[in-house]
């Protein structure tokens, strides 16, 4: 039977009732975000609360929103929330991006390690397929409505898959949104590219692009995989 919580340093998530589970996906997204000027987030799809819960690790006096459509996820999320040394720091909320942009409450940083599957095979349970694919939140969407609610020196942080950057870049363009900062990542020196992280700007400003590798070899992680995770993976 699968462990039904992922435990970190700092913190421990529980993912059992989640469509979603931890992976390296969010894992990636929440140390790699750029932290250092935020004061508040909003973290857009939180699932377990992963993200959310890095972020509040990585800055103390970080004031965090997670929102969520699914409610299973939302109720996971709270108690994981509830039990971290962050409560204090983070509201969850139970609604979809559509229905949280009424509030016009602005941040200067959001995060979301978004649904991708367009036309893949959906599954029959309908929380996973909420979860995994763009039908309730495209990423025309997504990037419209985080530039409503992004102050003018706001950054948006997500990772997405490599194989459709293009479409990616496209869309933030006629939105105004300018890519700032992207790493390209590989899941072995060998391997094409896999995920892109990137970090959006409302104003355009000099491009700082770089790769990672996760794996250098099977089961042996690089050195700046481990650097980026090693204050959150117990084994690092």
């Amino acid at each position: 039977m699968p462990n039904p919580y992922f435990k970190f340093k700092r913190f421990t998530v529980y993912h059992d009732l989640c469509a979603m589970k931890v992976g390296t996906d969010g894992v990636l997204l929440g140390a790699w975000i750029n932290v250092t000027e935020a004061e508040k987030a909003l973290d857009i799809g939180t699932g377990t609360g992963l993200i959310t819960l890095m972020l509040a690790q990585r800055k103390d006096k970080l004031h965090i929103d997670a929102i969520d459509i699914d409610h299973n996820a939302m109720e996971q999320a709270k108690e994981n929330i509830k039990h971290s040394p962050f409560s204090d720091q983070i509201q969850a909320f139970e609604s979809s991006l559509q229905h949280f942009r009424e509030s016009r409450q602005q941040y200067d940083l959001i995060v979301s390690n978004p649904p991708f599957f367009i036309q893949s095979l959906k599954s029959p349970h309908k929380e996973r397929t909420l979860a995994r694919h763009t039908d309730s939140l495209s990423l025309e969407e997504l990037l419209e409505i985080s530039a409503v609610l992004l102050t003018s020196k706001g950054k948006l942080s997500i990772i997405y898959p490599s194989e459709h950057k293009e479409t990616l870049f496209s869309l933030s363009k006629k939105l105004e949104l300018y890519p700032s900062r992207i790493t390209n990542v590989y899941p072995t020196p060998v391997s094409l590219p896999k995920r892109i992280l990137i970090e959006f700007s409302k104003t355009e400003l000099p491009l700082i692009e770089n790769n990672l590798i996760i794996e250098k070899e099977r089961h042996v992680y690089s050195d700046e995989f481990t650097e980026l995770v090693q204050d959150f993976y117990l084994k690092m």
